[in-house]
């Protein structure tokens, strides 16, 4: 998968991303307690590294938190902008690959990457760079947070595709369905990115493709290790609340 392939992944998506949320603003606000309690007292200067359309960026955002937003896809993070100064947030982005981030070094408390972005980087060079940028960008000290899927207990099941999300719009609902295809290594996956839209007596559909790296725990604790984050901890949904599990680390000085 190449940062082309991936951008135009996001690139096609932004437009239709809350469709994956029944509610996107409450998502936003209970996202953004969860992740706020687990960064601890503020306000912080944040950057979201991998922000989407805003999902996290504007929820921390609206909590208090000075946000600075960045992301492969330009189109998503126009939209994060528009979206937050829609709901009263200041929230500056840019398109950036989180491997070569365009912000001076130490000038950040916290580091978020969310939404299982890291899994898009496929290989361990790729990993690697991404952690030491988001570790240079930190002060010493400063807070590193990411979620992803759970990778130990799906490389171990190998599921053939993921539940099916419905949400509720002015167009009537949308259904959104992916379907997973494993290589052969049992770490990396293609993922068919479903979206079934009504359309008079037919559902339109819309497939978007792209690819993924499982990594587990363990793996993604000895790249942060490897990349200067030392107090690494994982918070399981069941404790944080969160619905991916979330990786914490500080930066070492």
């Amino acid at each position: 998968m190449t940062d082309s392939s991936t951008r135009d992944f996001y690139d096609s998506l932004a437009p239709d991303y809350h469709r994956i949320f029944a509610d996107w603003d409450a998502s936003m606000a209970r996202q953004a307690a969860v992740l706020g309690a687990l960064l601890g007292p503020g306000p912080h200067r944040v950057l979201d590294c991998s922000c989407g359309i805003g999902t996290q960026a504007i929820g921390l955002a609206l909590a208090g938190h000075r946000v600075v937003g960045s992301d492969l896809s330009p189109v998503a993070a126009t939209r994060a902008a528009a979206e937050a100064t829609a709901r009263g947030a200041r929230l500056p982005t840019a398109a950036a690959d989180m491997r070569r981030l365009p912000f001076a070094s130490s000038v950040f408390d916290v580091v978020v990457c969310a939404d299982n972005s890291m899994a898009h980087l496929l290989t361990a060079s790729d990993v690697a760079a991404a952690l030491a940028d988001m570790r240079r960008v930190l002060r010493e000290g400063g807070r590193l947070l990411l979620t992803l899927r759970d990778y130990d207990e799906l490389r171990r099941t190998r599921p053939g595709a993921a539940p099916p999300q419905v949400s509720e719009g002015s167009d009537g609902r949308v259904i959104t369905f992916q379907l997973w295809h494993w290589h052969e290594d049992g770490e990396r996956y293609d993922q068919e990115y479903f979206q079934l839209r009504p359309g008079g007596d037919e559902w339109a559909v819309q497939v978007r493709r792209t690819t993924s790296w499982a990594l587990t725990r363990a793996q993604l604790t000895r790249f942060a290790g490897a990349a200067g984050f030392v107090d690494v901890r994982w918070h399981d949904p069941a404790s944080s609340g969160f619905y991916q599990p979330v990786l914490t680390a500080r930066a070492a000085g």
